[in-house]
């Protein structure tokens, strides 16, 4: 079995919100928001399934509670979760609606009610700049 496969395995939507819920503020809110654009592009009925198996490989590794850097680890701790969530955001980039980053944005107040705008724009340019080098 795949490394992709073991982890889309390990994606279901319950394990992925309970994640969020208790790790939001240690993960940080760029890692918030690539989670929850990925999953706002899963839940999109148009999108393919190769698209959602590659989205879903990536939450399943934000699921996993044991993955490349323990994610208790101080400052490090969600480096290699974020590293796999832009490589997801990039290989689905062409899914990346306004409607898509809109909802994530709003739900990401849930656990920053204020987010910093220019944390969210430098991930997005990150996903696009990466994008546009494919």
């Amino acid at each position: 079995m795949s490394m992709e496969n073991l982890y889309a395995r390990r994606y279901n939507e319950r394990s992925l919100l309970a994640k969020i819920k208790r790790y939001a503020q240690k993960a940080g809110q760029q890692v918030i928001y690539a989670v929850l654009l990925l999953y706002y592009v899963m839940k999109d009925p148009g999108v393919v399934l190769k698209t959602k198996l590659t989205i879903a490989a990536a939450l399943g590794y934000f699921i996993v509670p044991t993955d490349a850097i323990f994610d208790l680890a101080p400052i490090l701790g969600f480096t290699d979760d974020l590293g796999v969530l832009i490589y997801a955001l990039v290989k689905v980039s062409s899914s990346l609606t306004p409607a898509i980053r809109s909802k994530a944005r709003h739900k990401l107040r849930d656990w920053f009610p204020g987010p910093d705008e220019r944390e969210l724009l430098a991930l997005e340019e990150k996903i696009m700049a990466s994008g546009s080098r494919e």
